[in-house]
């Protein structure tokens, strides 16, 4: 079954629908998001990452954050973010959106990530973590000072958008959150 996600220009403007895989095949530019849930253990800053499940198209079980997808066009880019949330990790959480960044990268399997990622944090510490295994086969919380220590080889455990996205939302959450 078809799955059609937002196709965009450089200025994030909306060319229109184009089919998920087709986007990745050809390398077209399309608006995403990741979302990275954030909780305090003691004195610790954790952050909850998720290891796709085996089947995904591209990037299967590399390690990444709390939940990404695609935007879609009926839906404004916040609400698909909290839907998407729900369905793939089974809880909701109040967002806030931190910022974007560009990148283009090839992911295996002559597949290409050519995405305007919009991140949003959260902080929560949710009873339950319910993923959805189409979509994860493994979760964890992991001490953000663990994952700015990691090598290189560590990091070629994680997609290629994990670090980026990863620092754009701990230093907002850092000034934001932390430091009042």
């Amino acid at each position: 079954m078809s799955q059609l996600i937002l196709a965009v220009n450089r200025l994030d403007q909306s060319l229109g629908l184009i089919d998920k895989y087709e986007a990745h095949r050809r390398g077209i530019l399309h608006r995403a998001f990741s979302i990275f849930i954030f909780r305090f253990m003691g004195s610790s800053l954790e952050v909850l990452l998720h290891q796709r499940a085996k089947d995904k198209y591209h990037s299967s079980g590399l390690w990444t954050n709390t939940c990404c997808s695609h935007a879609l066009d009926e839906d404004s880019l916040e609400e698909t973010a909290k839907k998407r949330l729900q369905e793939e990790m089974g809880f909701s959480s109040e967002l806030h959106r931190v910022g974007s960044f560009y990148y283009k990268a090839d992911v295996g399997h002559d597949m290409v990530e050519h995405e305007i990622d919009h991140v949003f944090v959260g902080l929560d510490n949710p009873e339950f973590i319910r993923p959805n295994p189409q979509e994860v086969q493994n979760w964890q919380w992991r001490g953000v000072d663990s994952l700015l220590k990691l090598s290189s080889e560590e990091q070629k455990l994680f997609t290629v958008w994990f670090f980026q996205g990863f620092e754009l939302a701990l230093t907002y959450f850092k000034t934001k959150v932390v430091v009042k």
